[in-house]
């Protein structure tokens, strides 16, 4: 037995000594396949603990013995659950009673790093005396609580800016940003970087020898936690964020500031007052909001698998879209060829593919490798060995089934065809098809890069398999999959489109553009709509207006109404509604004395919210979560408020149809309520 733990036995930590009397301390949570602090893991560590420091060893490492990383965090299910119970105080209190029992062990201690290391892994972490990390390229550390609406309570927010100083620690904890092994050394988060293998010895060898950290570091740490630093430094802080998020949307990284910047005192006053800060911050709206958009991305993760038996994706149409696919698709590790009518048009989105290759693949080495992935293939070769196809060509019904009769005879016998088709209903799509069962809508979002989601769109024909191969590859390619049925819009497209008209309807009744996006940017959109058509591309804009319109029984405003003339297609342009420059719109100004329409934000939101309505009552997807998952992670509706339907809930049934009835009396039939208010669902 391990000196000092005999006769205990642990269902979460795993003792071992090594010979040179250093004792590592394993986490390998029972029937877990990753590791996270649930309660039962911290009671059992603070047993071990404490019968340490009676009898300690030379040094204790921290290890993780699972495969997948180091430690994820908390367990947010068992948050959830606290919050629903009142005692997250209690839960929070013991993570830190825990972690400062292990930061004051009389022995050296040493955190040894290896893959995801986040949130209450990296509280543990900075708990101990020293932190060794794997140069792999899986390390990542980091501290993302703000995305669940707090800061870190078990400590984190205390030791990370008196070890790094406040300008790094801030910049860590307010975007959440994880960083790599080589970054986390670079600001003085990790002590040492090592290969994989020589991770515990190193951490060994440190614990017994220590280090000292420069005195550059050193210094930093105390001087920008000073009272006098403190109180230059966070209002400063302030309006950083400020030009990112809201106070009133997203109080957490205003609290955490403002506790720093007021608490000083010893590690106990200012790990009390962290405490009470977060434990407040989990009660609001926006945190409960939050976690459940958590749980909604993982829902979506757990619809993909493993087995999608797809190694070559062959794309046809190397415009923005096609081109940007087919490169993601290339750096996620599957070989790609592109297809286009004219060679430049491939040569264009090969020069971007190698933008994006430069931005993400970091290792120069590398880089040329994954290039090699992604090939021109003007007269599609490809489609015969490819395992995926994936059509991204003029919105036209007609040519896309002209291109699948030349495609489809050419396909490997279980290879998929799928349309990245943004409006079109896919029975439109399949007339013609001899496969059916292997065709679905693959609909991705712009930026590719960037949008989370993707929708895979289904048909009355379409077999189950094709569902689930589709939502392995969006998997394997780090994409969110949610099915939706193949009506006109699908989700996404027919939520959005009724709030970007609504836009444009204003924009011709004359409300400025700046004043329309700030209402809706209160509200909690990312970008305001008259932006945003812009971004999207007046001409797209409007053919999805001709799509949709007669659908949704709309009309279509001037702005609208006919494509747009050459060179005034929007941002891509540099001339639209707003003219651009360097990529950002340059808003006219807006007369002070201007006052904005007390209705407008009611007369952009709702008119989405209206059609998520008629859209969960349709079945356009399963259940009101898998819509508002759709709706955040596909056009980023405010994710403080977990989405229409949940802001439905919130609000109330009652109140909303008023509002839209008032909205229908004075604008028109437009507003009327959809069907699918008496939804059950919508009081859930």
């Amino acid at each position: 037995m391990v000196a000092g733990l005999d006769g205990l036995r642990f269902s979460h930590w795993k003792a071992e000594q090594r010979d040179d009397g250093v004792l590592v301390l394993a986490f390998d949570r029972a029937d877990e396949s990753v590791n996270t602090f649930a309660q039962d893991v911290l009671i059992e560590l603070d047993t071990l603990l404490e019968r340490l420091a009676l009898e300690p060893p030379k040094a204790v490492v921290i290890r993780s013995a699972k495969d997948k990383g180091f430690v994820a965090g908390a367990d947010i299910r068992e948050f959830a659950e606290f919050d629903a119970k009142g005692t997250i105080g209690d839960s929070i209190r013991r993570g830190q009673q825990v972690f400062q029992r292990l930061a004051e062990l009389p022995c050296p201690t040493v955190a040894a790093i290896h893959g995801f290391c986040m949130g209450g892994g990296t509280e543990i972490a900075l708990a101990c005396d020293y932190r060794v990390a794997s140069d792999d390229d899986s390390t990542r550390i980091g501290l993302p609580e703000v995305k669940l609406g707090i800061y870190p309570g078990w400590g984190g927010s205390v030791r990370l800016p008196r070890l790094v100083g406040a300008p790094a620690a801030f910049d860590m904890m307010l975007t959440g940003r994880a960083l790599s092994a080589k970054a986390a050394r670079n600001i003085g988060l990790v002590d040492k970087v090592v290969q994989p293998p020589l991770l515990i010895d190193a951490a060994a060898a440190l614990a017994l020898k220590g280090t000292q950290r420069p005195f550059k570091q050193r210094a930093l740490g105390w001087l920008t936690n000073t009272w006098p630093a403190r109180q230059v430094l966070a209002p400063q802080m302030v309006k950083q964020v400020s030009r990112k998020a809201r106070k009133d949307h997203y109080p957490a990284p205003y609290a955490l500031i403002e506790t720093w910047r007021r608490t000083g005192g010893g590690i106990q006053q200012r790990l009390a007052a962290e405490r009470t800060s977060v434990v407040k911050l989990a009660g609001t709206p926006t945190a409960r909001n939050l976690t459940r958009v958590f749980f909604l991305q993982e829902r979506l993760k757990g619809l993909g698998g493993k087995d999608h038996g797809i190694t070559r994706v062959h794309v046809v149409g190397a415009g923005v879209m096609g081109g940007d696919i087919a490169a993601w698709s290339a750096y996620k590790g599957f070989e790609v060829t592109l297809q286009d009518r004219e060679q430049p048009f491939i040569d264009k989105a090969l020069a971007r593919a190698q933008e994006l290759f430069q931005k993400k693949v970091k290792d120069d080495a590398k880089r040329p490798a994954v290039s090699a992935r992604l090939r021109s293939d003007l007269s599609g070769e490809g489609v015969a060995s490819a395992d995926l196809v994936i059509e991204a060509i003029v919105e036209n019904a007609e040519a896309k089934r002209g291109l699948y009769a030349q495609v489809e005879p050419r396909l490997q016998g279980d290879a998929l065809l799928t349309s990245n088709t943004s409006s079109i209903p896919l029975d439109e799509l399949t007339r013609d098809l001899r496969r059916p069962a292997q065709f679905a809508g693959l609909h991705y979002f712009n930026p590719v890069a960037l949008m989370p989601l993707v929708e895979i769109v289904r048909h009355e024909g379409m077999d189950e398999a094709t569902q689930a191969r589709l939502a392995a590859f969006c998997k394997a390619i780090g994409k969110l999959p949610v099915p939706v049925a193949g009506s006109p819009g699908f989700l996404v497209n027919r939520l959005l489109f009724p709030y970007m008209l609504e836009a444009a309807t204003a924009y011709s009744e004359g409300i400025p553009g700046p004043v329309i996006d700030k209402a809706a940017v209160k509200f909690g959109m990312p970008m305001g709509p008259i932006e945003l058509i812009d971004t999207v591309g007046l001409d797209v804009a409007s053919g999805v207006g001709q799509e949709l319109a007669p659908f949704l029984g709309l009309s279509i405003p001037a702005a609208l109404a006919t494509p747009p003339e050459t060179g005034r297609r929007g941002k891509k342009d540099g001339q639209g509604l707003y003219t651009w420059e360097d990529g950002k719109p340059k808003k006219p100004e807006v007369p002070k004395d201007y006052q904005t329409p007390d209705d407008l934000e009611d007369r952009l939101v709702l008119p989405m919210v209206n059609e998520a309505v008629a859209a969960l009552h349709e079945g356009v997807v399963a259940d009101a979560d898998l819509l508002d998952a759709g709706v955040i992670f596909g056009t980023g509706f405010a994710p403080f408020r977990g989405g229409p339907i949940q802001y439905v809930r919130t609000t109330g049934v009652d109140a909303l149809l008023a509002r839209l009835s008032a909205l229908q009396a004075r604008h028109g039939d437009r507003f009327a309520a959809r069907p699918g208010w008496d939804n059950p669902a919508l009081r859930g």
